[in-house]
């Protein structure tokens, strides 16, 4: 008869440990704000680069004329899943 007591099973939580993810940095724009320049690079970013899970705000920064601010750049890291191929 055949002993199972060597065979480990692996819970969902354990494999969802075992992930590793890359990171990229961009830097979205906006007139508007700060909020829709980080939707911005997001948006950006999901046409080309598939399984994003996370953000990062690096830096908040803008640029001004005269006295008015005319945009609003965000540099955030954006993280996306790498893949196991089988």
């Amino acid at each position: 008869m055949e002993s199972y007591s060597d065979i480990k099973i692996i819970s969902k939580e354990e494999d969802a440990m075992e992930r590793t993810y890359k990171l990229i940095e961009l830097i979205g724009i906006s007139q508007q704000s700060y909020e829709d320049a980080i939707q911005n690079a997001v948006a950006k970013a999901a046409q080309t680069v598939k399984g994003l899970s996370w953000f990062e705000v690096v830096t908040l920064s803008g640029h001004i004329q005269g006295d008015k601010i005319t945009e609003y750049q965000a540099k955030i890291k954006l993280a996306f899943r790498v893949l196991d191929h089988q």
